[in-house]
C-alpha cells in the first residue's frame, strides 16, 4: 500500500450490465459488494507489480486456420466456385446431384 494518508476518491468505470449482474451476485455470495471487490483487484496489482490472473492471446486452431486459408483462396478465385442467387437455387442443385 501506498504512504499516503487513508482517504478514498470516486472511480466511475463503464460495464456490461449484465456482467455487473453477475458479478454483484458472486461478490454478495462471497460476502462481498463492488467496492470491496474492485478495492482486493486493485491492492493486489500494486502488491504484485502485475495484473493478478494470466492475461493471453487465444491462438486460432490448426483447423480455423486452414478455413480461413481456404476462404482466402476462395475469395480471390470466384470463378473456380459455383455460387447461387438464392437458397432455392442451391437446393435444386443439390437435388440434381
Amino acid at each position: 500500500m501506498s504512504n499516503f494518508p487513508n482517504t478514498t476518491t470516486n472511480l466511475n468505470i463503464r460495464v456490461d450490465s449484465a456482467l455487473k449482474r453477475e458479478c454483484d451476485n458472486l461478490f454478495k455470495n462471497l460476502g462481498l459488494n463492488m467496492s470491496t471487490a474492485i478495492n482486493m483487484f486493485l491492492n493486489q496489482c500494486v502488491k504484485t507489480s502485475s495484473i493478478p490472473f494470466k492475461i493471453e492471446e487465444k491462438k486460432p486452431s490448426k483447423e480455423l486456420m486452414k478455413a480461413l486459408k481456404e476462404l482466402d483462396y476462395m475469395t480471390k478465385h470466384p470463378e473456380k466456385y459455383k455460387s447461387y442467387d438464392s437458397l432455392d437455387e442451391l437446393f435444386r442443385d443439390l437435388d440434381s446431384e
